[in-house]
């Protein structure tokens, strides 16, 4: 049954975006948010295998993890951040990723909001939006309908409150796939007006008529509470509301941030696999009777292999870090060219981190022998998040617009999942 979290329905349930928003530290350099990074990672995955067992939601976790400055990083410089590249925010999220891939996927939609937000909020909007990132506050996400056509259907609906004269809106519907709604001080989703032109609606947390569910029951990336969300008659001020429909007709890097963020992901559960396999190899797997040697560690099959994924991570690494490159080096005004070039090298980082991610975890046993597979080491939740992750949005669909690029020139399509 799902645990609708409201204080009148479940008082016993625990939300931190309840609270007030904690004060941030601000953080002051690329180097200092990589640093943080690492001593969060490390901390981060001293529970992970307990709260996945366990669906133990993450709420200290994640305080802890906004109130460290993290989330902030990509504010612009101009508006109180660091602006950080590309490169650094990836690496943050692989680096949290190969701790706790749910925590890591939790702020995804923050920093993509934060782009959107730097791309298409007028002035006063982003001076609001990044002042409240800058203090602590988090972005989750009501995502795509469920029961649409495709996730590109989009049917919730802003009704312009023609009584009030203000400019605002009337939120009605219901999402899914939220994920860090559930912990989340803002709560952004896209909408259609009266005229059918898109919006991008930001809603408070605590917005009379807002619900957020927790009815996530994925076998993988348990603790994201990646549910419902529900809009009834949500009523959104004018200042809150995003008018995307000319932008959203310009090239911009919504689609290219969105995925880099994905394969980032990715890369950060492959690390966590190849790291895995390794530890056990080396302390617990026994050697194949067959093979004649005293240590599982000396078996030439299974250096093969070990290689083989020490090759391919580093390779995935090097693709995001390229990737991230080419979105680092886009002017502020880019062309549809500059659009798809950064398009295309975000897919190529995403089809090595999606099939390395699955294959790494799956290798995890094959090397690791039968004791690998008892449920005291929880070591399946690599290839469980893996492979709930990585269907965000289908690799086969990224060889074909890396293939139709190279031989056709044709640019891939135009939105978050490409």
């Amino acid at each position: 049954m799902s645990a609708v979290i409201d204080a009148q329905r479940a008082p016993s349930a625990r939300r931190i975006s309840s609270y007030a928003v904690q004060p941030a530290q601000r953080i002051g350099s690329e180097a200092q948010a990589l640093q943080v990074a690492r001593e969060l990672a490390q901390e981060f995955a001293q529970g992970a295998a307990g709260r996945d067992r366990e669906r133990r939601l993450p709420f200290e976790e994640i305080e802890r993890f906004s109130r460290s400055g993290l989330w902030a990083i990509a504010v612009p410089r101009a508006y109180g951040g660091i602006g950080a590249s590309w490169n650094t925010v990836a690496e943050v999220f692989k680096l949290v990723s190969a701790a706790d891939p749910s925590i890591g996927q939790i702020p995804q939609n923050h920093f993509g909001n934060l782009n959107v937000i730097a791309n298409a909020g007028s002035e006063e909007q982003k001076r609001f939006f990044f002042g409240e990132a800058l203090q602590g506050a988090r972005f989750g996400n009501a995502g795509p309908e469920r029961n649409s056509k495709n996730v590109l259907d989009v049917r919730t609906r802003a009704t312009l409150d023609l009584h009030s004269g203000d400019g605002s809106y009337f939120l009605t519907g219901t999402r899914f796939y939220s994920t860090g709604a559930l912990y989340a001080h803002w709560i952004p989703s896209r909408a259609l007006d009266d005229d059918d032109n898109p919006l991008f609606v930001y809603n408070r947390h605590d917005a009379p008529g807002l619900r957020v569910i927790d009815d996530w029951s994925s076998f993988g990336q348990r603790t994201t509470a990646s549910g419902s969300v529900v809009f009834e008659r949500v009523r959104v001020p004018a200042a809150q509301v995003l008018q995307v429909k000319d932008f959203l007709k310009q090239p911009n890097n919504i689609g290219p941030v969105s995925q880099l963020i994905q394969a980032a992901i990715d890369a950060g559960i492959a690390h966590a696999a190849v790291r895995d396999a390794i530890e056990f190899v080396t302390t617990r797997s026994r050697p194949y009777a067959d093979s004649g040697l005293e240590r599982a560690a000396d078996d030439p099959y299974i250096l093969r292999d070990i290689g083989n994924l020490k090759l391919r991570l580093h390779a995935s690494d090097a693709l995001l870090e390229r990737a991230a490159g080419v979105l680092d080096g886009l002017p502020e005004r880019i062309s549809f060219e500059q659009m798809a070039e950064a398009s295309v090298a975000v897919a190529e980082a995403k089809v090595l981190s999606t099939e390395l991610s699955l294959l790494a975890s799956e290798k995890l046993f094959e090397l690791s022998g039968t004791a690998s597979t008892l449920a005291v080491h929880n070591l399946d939740r690599h290839w469980r998040n893996a492979r709930v992750h990585t269907l965000h949005d289908p690799v086969r669909w990224k060889y074909h617009a890396v293939g139709n690029y190279a031989l056709n020139g044709t640019p891939p399509p135009r939105h978050s999942w490409s």
